[in-house]
């Protein structure tokens, strides 16, 4: 197996610039480990898009965490992990880190991709990010005090990106987790009634949840100006993972580091503390 503690070695984090990517990222250059961010800004660039910018993105490197926007359950995205993975495999990478998401029939053809590429390999399988809060797309409804999501009553339990990052390198440095796939979730279930709640009491802001409709927040998100076959690949994303198909708990963060997985609890805790959730802070922080 392939030492990826060597200095030498590059490292490129694909969507290095993403809540889990950039984390990566930078427990790896605090490890003195060079890395190569792969997004569209990156030189050289990286995009999912445009099949003829990862030859570049590749050269030189040993080991890749690979991760997919918008998410691999949209059409096409495991077609375009297949197609990547055995180009990155047929320009040297030797390691490859997958992070997938549960339940979904896109994200499991991507995964089996990754498997049969002919690199060593590890998938990090996970719920949804607490961090959605607070630097993804819910971050706007909290600040305006009302989150309006089509996710019902159902429970979530709510991982931590930094969780994610922590595996994720272990996997790129360290051969004890080559062929482990780590479902990882949050140490409980919590509705998103529960979360928005817990998010309110930190920050003493009025703030509330509001249940709605697949087709109300389809209307939202085209009357916000998105681009119909995004909010279409959304909404259909949200309707298969919140159905409660992951109402349940694993042992992936337990397994993979040997502790517990960070709460939702502490997560908010430490976010209210950043000052992000601030009422002021509503146009500074994007």
């Amino acid at each position: 197996m392939t030492d990826l503690t060597n200095t030498s070695k590059l490292t490129l984090v694909v969507g290095g610039t993403g809540k889990t990517g950039r984390r990566v990222a930078q427990r790896l250059d605090a490890r003195h480990l060079p890395v190569r961010i792969g997004s569209r800004a990156s030189d050289p660039p990286f995009d999912w898009d445009r099949p003829d910018t990862w030859e570049a993105a590749v050269r030189d490197v040993d080991a890749a965490y690979v991760t997919y926007a918008p998410d691999l359950a949209v059409p096409g995205a495991a077609a375009r992990v297949a197609a990547f993975t055995r180009l990155a495999v047929d320009g040297g990478v030797r390691r490859l880190v997958l992070l997938s998401g549960r339940n979904e029939d896109g994200a499991q053809r991507a995964e089996r991709a990754v498997e049969i590429a002919g690199a060593e390999w590890t998938i990090v399988r996970s719920s949804v990010f607490s961090q959605n809060f607070s630097e993804g797309f819910l971050l706007e409804s909290v600040l305006r005090g009302e989150v309006a999501f089509p996710a019902g009553n159902v429970a979530e339990p709510f991982v931590d990106t930094d969780d994610i990052a922590d595996i994720a390198v272990a996997a790129l440095t360290d051969d004890r987790h080559v062929g482990q796939l780590y479902e990882v979730t949050g140490p409980r279930l919590i509705t998103f009634t529960d979360a928005v709640a817990e998010i309110a009491a930190a920050t003493g802001d009025e703030l509330r949840y509001v249940p709605i409709t697949s087709e109300e927040f389809a209307a939202a998100l085209l009357g916000a100006g998105l681009p119909p076959d995004f909010v279409t690949d959304l909404t259909d994303l949200f309707a298969e993972i919140l159905d409660g198909r992951n109402a349940s708990l694993t042992d992936g963060v337990q397994r993979a580091l040997g502790r517990e997985p960070r709460d939702f609890r502490d997560y908010v805790r430490s976010t209210a503390a950043s000052g992000i959730w601030a009422t002021d802070a509503e146009w500074t922080s994007r």
